[in-house]
């Protein structure tokens, strides 16, 4: 069984619908979806606010890069253009990681290299999945651990959507 965490985040269009997307394509792989938390961007660049959510999936005929080709086919359906690095986008689908794999390939880094730094995926991915471990440094850390070290700022600009038109599952 190949396990994925994805990341997923919006901040042009439809964000609620463009996140949505997803969970329809995963369909009956989805093992486990987050609250939609919604975001402070991250990176310095000047624009709206995110929408992000932690989605566990979960098909024994994916493999890590099959993953990748899935995430790039999901952003694709949803116009999403790589203008600018960390800017605007209309989905983003990251795998943060895959099973126990671990790959150095330029292409598909795994566990993903900033996971660990960025609260809008450690909070929602510790929504589902509260005794997660995220490997850093060479070593497994649990994501609440890893939550602690963000500073309070970081932490604060993320916060959790409970409306009822805000699950994505």
């Amino acid at each position: 069984m190949s396990r994925a965490v994805l990341s997923i985040g919006s901040n042009i269009g439809d964000s609620m619908s463009h996140l949505r997307s997803v969970t329809t394509e995963l369909g009956s792989r989805v093992v486990a979806c987050s609250a939609v938390h919604r975001s402070a961007p991250w990176g310095g660049v000047e624009q709206q606010d995110f929408l992000n959510a932690i989605v566990v999936a979960d098909d024994d005929a994916y493999d890590p890069w099959d993953w990748l080709r899935l995430a790039q086919q999901l952003e694709e359906a949803a116009d999403r253009v790589r203008v600018q690095r960390w800017g605007p986008r209309s989905l983003d689908v990251d795998v943060i990681v895959c099973d126990d794999v671990i790959s150095e390939d330029p292409r598909l880094i795994l566990p993903h290299p900033r996971a660990h730094e960025r609260a809008f995926v450690l909070l929602p991915w510790l929504d589902v999945e509260p005794d997660a471990t995220l490997r850093v440094d060479g070593a497994d850390v649990p994501i609440s651990e890893l939550l602690e070290r963000l500073s309070a700022d970081e932490r604060a600009g993320v916060i959790r959507l409970d409306g009822d038109g805000d699950r994505l599952w």
